[in-house]
């Protein structure tokens, strides 16, 4: 077992001594995506650290979306708990790169892509070629992408 996912199944059974259900339940439905995650394709396999990220990170950005649906449709207090459960799962993440620190690195991907010939809007995809190694666990696609347009426009 992976020590990532080592760390989840203490944190559950920890969370379960001390009857708190948000953590235990959330821990509960993330363990459950990374084991089906595991036995997805043709062979089981044990997923690596990194692998074990993505998984918690995909988890929380459907929370955060849930969240979102939820304020949006007057649901308030279902809202709050799936901000909860993300918060909960952030802390197995990563710290995130704050947007000057993006900014940065998009930049000296844009220069370095401009040095290889890319040039304005169509060299989108060279430049997050460039940056999705580098953020990679530290900053959401969607985020990355409004950054490079960003410098590409303008």
């Amino acid at each position: 077992m992976t020590t990532l996912k080592a760390k989840l199944q203490d944190d559950l059974n920890a969370a379960i001594r001390e009857r708190d259900e948000l953590r235990s339940s959330t821990l509960r439905l993330t363990i459950t995506a990374i084991t089906k995650e595991e036995v997805a394709g043709t062979t089981k396999r044990e997923l690596s650290d990194d692998e074990v990220q993505k998984v918690i990170a995909k988890e929380a950005k459907k929370r955060r979306e849930a969240a979102d649906a939820f304020e949006q449709g007057g649901r308030p207090e279902s809202a709050e708990r799936e901000r909860a459960e993300g918060l909960l799962l952030d802390a197995y993440l990563p710290k995130q790169l704050g947007d000057e620190e993006l900014d940065g690195i998009v930049a000296a991907a844009v220069e370095e892509a401009r040095a290889a010939g890319a040039e304005g809007p169509r060299a989108m995809g060279a430049v997050m070629k460039i940056v999705n190694p580098k953020v990679a666990g530290r900053a959401e696609g969607g985020r990355v992408a409004a950054a490079v347009k960003k410098l590409l426009a303008g």
